[in-house]
């Protein structure tokens, strides 16, 4: 299968004060076949968010390559950065991220706006978003704040998807959520990876990330291997109560 991510020693280094370095990521190198659906794990401040980043094209490296869907990136300006983005992936964050002033309806077409596309076409493409989602369409003239903590992650998945993207990036998706609401998330993006998505997930979560086909496991800014999860152990398999 083609590669749509390919890291070649990918190193992020912050500079304090301008003289004292923080290595975040050191010497990453990562393939991501077209229709995985992989996670992330590892500590708090070990990298991930930096690495999800960097794939999301939120930030450049300070050294190494990173090729989305064919494309190097270290020769594209802001602009072609931000196309490339725009056209190729979508993003779900822990915090929702929607615009509490915006119906759901306006949330959900922003990235189609961006675009230029007509309102009429970009009300039936956030319909079939939402509903893909498992999302109602009595939600799209509500606020954000009339709906519960996972409707509006599935707001957020629905915005994410509603442009047709290759790749889905989520950082921690489910980590402001209960159980139930998690479980109901996590059944939306493994639909989503059914249907031909590629999924790239951080999580600190086992539960989470058992969702998922593959775990990259990172330390230090260094991916010190991988597992294969376990489905019985998912959140989508575990009974409570």
């Amino acid at each position: 299968m083609t590669n749509v991510v390919e890291l070649k020693n990918v190193t992020k280094v912050y500079r304090l004060h301008g003289t004292i370095e923080i290595w975040a990521l050191r010497g990453i190198n990562l393939e991501v076949k077209k229709g995985e659906f992989v996670s992330i794990m590892g500590p708090s401040g070990h990298g991930k968010t930096t690495l999800l980043q960097i794939i999301g094209l939120l930030d450049r490296p300070t050294s190494g390559n990173v090729i989305i869907n064919g494309i190097e990136i270290n020769g594209l300006n802001d602009n072609e950065l931000a196309r490339l983005r725009n056209r190729t992936l979508g993003f779900v964050f822990q915090q929702y991220n929607l615009i509490s002033r915006m119906s759901v309806l306006e949330n959900i077409e922003i990235p189609l706006i961006v675009r230029g596309i007509p309102r009429d076409k970009r009300i039936v493409l956030a319909k079939e978003a939402l509903k893909m989602v498992g999302g109602e369409y009595s939600w799209l003239n509500k606020k954000p704040t009339q709906l519960s903590g996972g409707q509006q992650q599935r707001v957020a998945i629905a915005r994410a998807i509603v442009g047709n993207p290759e790749i889905i990036l989520a950082d921690e998706p489910t980590g402001n959520l209960d159980s139930e609401s998690s479980k109901m998330v996590m059944e939306t993006f493994v639909k989503l990876n059914k249907s031909g998505k590629t999924i790239i997930m951080v999580t600190h979560n086992p539960e989470i990330a058992m969702c998922s086909e593959r775990i990259i496991l990172i330390r230090d800014g260094i991916i010190i291997g991988e597992e294969k999860p376990d489905p019985s152990k998912s959140i989508l398999q575990i009974k409570r109560g």
